[in-house]
């Protein structure tokens, strides 16, 4: 992914949209660094971040994330 990247990078449309690409490429390298998939810690955070409290949003990153534990009804069905 990091070759095909290094051209892609050049046509993200706006110096804003290459920031955007390089911060969301940092989060999914930093996931996979910590041995964790990053398309399912990206699904649980971006579920979870707007009713997780603001003072403990480092339990999101990706180091220190353990997913949810599926409810009982997730579970029966």
């Amino acid at each position: 992914m990091m070759a095909l990247g290094r051209k892609s990078w050049l046509f993200a449309g706006s110096d804003r949209g290459g920031q955007r690409a390089a911060a969301m490429y940092s989060l999914i390298v930093t996931a996979k660094m910590n041995g964790i998939d990053p398309q399912a810690w990206l699904a649980d955070i971006l579920a979870r971040i707007a009713t997780h409290p603001a003072h403990r949003l480092d339990e999101l990153l990706p180091w220190q994330w353990a997913p949810k534990a599926p409810t009982i009804a997730a579970v029966a069905a």
